[in-house]
């Protein structure tokens, strides 16, 4: 092929490539043990990155060098680090690979199309040739004893958190294990990676804590001091939050928040285990506070059971659930009532608020809240057919947002 029409079909099918680029992440499943908020940025970067360094290959003739590749092997190594595996990080790049070139190759014709062939030998060197580099970066790292003090420490949350004997710590003086803590779950609501990085690496630098990632989000095992119940810690993990969940601290479920008011971008529920023993127990509160807190969209980030006692009640419900959401199933075409009977509800059964944050009359709330009794059995303003009422609301909602302690 000419030089010049090469040039031109490797810059029309780079175009193409760089549009399908945009596409992988929606496309590529996401890292099973890793929250995928936290890696989206690091994920968009890195697929970036290796789309330009591949047709510079392309171009050139001329391998990318290690210092070309060294960002792309440092997001790799990121997420090795967090704690996903080195088989999982690779499988990326080659499923990466092949999503791209598909998406390319579909549109491609005539000289594009005998490029791409032509170039598919290249495409394998280069892939070889990368995952031999975050491979090798890896074994590096793994001999490195702060790595390997991390993978310690991970392996502690885990055996803490499942309720296994960690008889691997007995005699490790680098390690120290109390036997109390404060338990935070947190789970992510859409912020972006960088977002959830930076707030994981602020939690990750108190002394002394225990964090293990999932898909959702993380927990963390903060260290309970002598004569501490818990106070002072939470007060410890709330200065690192951002500003928000600081003044949520002060705050309780009964709180009034402005209708508008958006949910937090992450929520994190917190319990206290007086003992070892206890952890597993507690940690399967503090998940379900973390998750009442994002399902039910919550203001305040900080989810303390003495603040969602009502909430934790139907949530740990468990098979009685869908039984009570299915009281407001009769509202399901009628969003008027809906509405009315959330803002009814929200402002603490005033009818007089709800028709001021509606902005219609008080009898039209009045009449609405007629109709919800009339549809559903139960009236609004008997204090037992509200509670009721109430609690389908919320029973509602976990079961819409897919709610799993």
């Amino acid at each position: 092929m000419h030089a010049r029409l090469r040039d031109r079909t490797l810059e029309e099918l780079y175009q193409r490539a760089v549009v399908a680029r945009a596409e992988f992440p929606a496309l590529a499943p996401p890292y099973p043990k890793l929250p995928e908020s936290l890696v989206t940025s690091g994920f968009e970067r890195g697929t970036a990155l290796n789309v330009d360094l591949f047709f510079e290959f392309l171009r050139t003739g001329v391998p990318p060098s290690p210092e070309d590749t060294a960002e792309v092997v440092q997001i790799a190594l990121s997420r090795i680090r967090d704690g996903e595996t080195l088989e999982e990080v690779l499988n990326r790049y080659s499923l990466g690979a092949e999503l791209i070139w598909s998406r390319v190759r579909e549109t491609a014709h005539g000289p594009e199309r005998e490029l791409l062939d032509d170039a598919a030998i290249s495409l394998l060197r280069y892939i070889t040739l990368l995952t031999t580099r975050i491979a090798t970066a890896c074994v590096q790292r793994a001999h490195d004893p702060r790595w390997e003090l991390l993978e310690r420490r991970r392996a502690i949350a885990d055996a803490l958190l499942t309720g296994r004997d960690p008889v691997e710590w007995a005699g490790e003086p680098a390690v120290a294990v109390p036997d109390a803590f404060l338990l935070a779950a947190f789970r992510l609501g859409s912020a972006r990676g960088g977002d959830t990085s930076e707030l994981r690496h602020r939690i990750e630098a108190i002394p002394g804590v225990f964090l293990r990632l999932d898909s959702g989000g993380w927990t963390a095992l903060l260290p309970l001091h002598s004569g501490d119940d818990g106070t002072a810690t939470l007060a410890a993990l709330a200065a690192r939050l951002p500003g928000p969940g600081r003044l949520a601290l002060g705050q309780t479920a009964q709180t009034e928040q402005p209708r508008s008011a958006a949910p937090a971008p992450f929520w994190v529920g917190v319990a206290t285990a007086v003992s070892r023993a206890a952890i597993p127990e507690v940690f399967a509160e503090a998940r379900t506070l973390a998750e009442l807190g994002r399902c039910l969209g919550r203001p305040q980030p900080v989810c303390r059971r003495a603040d969602l006692m009502f909430e934790y009640t139907v949530a740990a419900g468990g098979s009685a659930r869908p039984g009570l959401a299915a009281v407001l199933e009769p509202l399901d075409s009628q969003t008027v009532l809906t509405e009315t009977l959330d803002v009814f509800v929200d402002t603490g059964f005033n009818q007089l608020a709800t028709a001021r944050l509606l902005n219609v009359h008080r009898n039209t709330v009045t009449y609405r809240l007629a109709r919800v009794h009339e549809l559903t059995g139960l009236d609004p303003h008997r204090p037992t057919d509200a509670m009721t009422l109430s609690a389908a609301r919320i029973a509602r909602r976990l079961e819409t947002a897919c709610f799993a302690p």
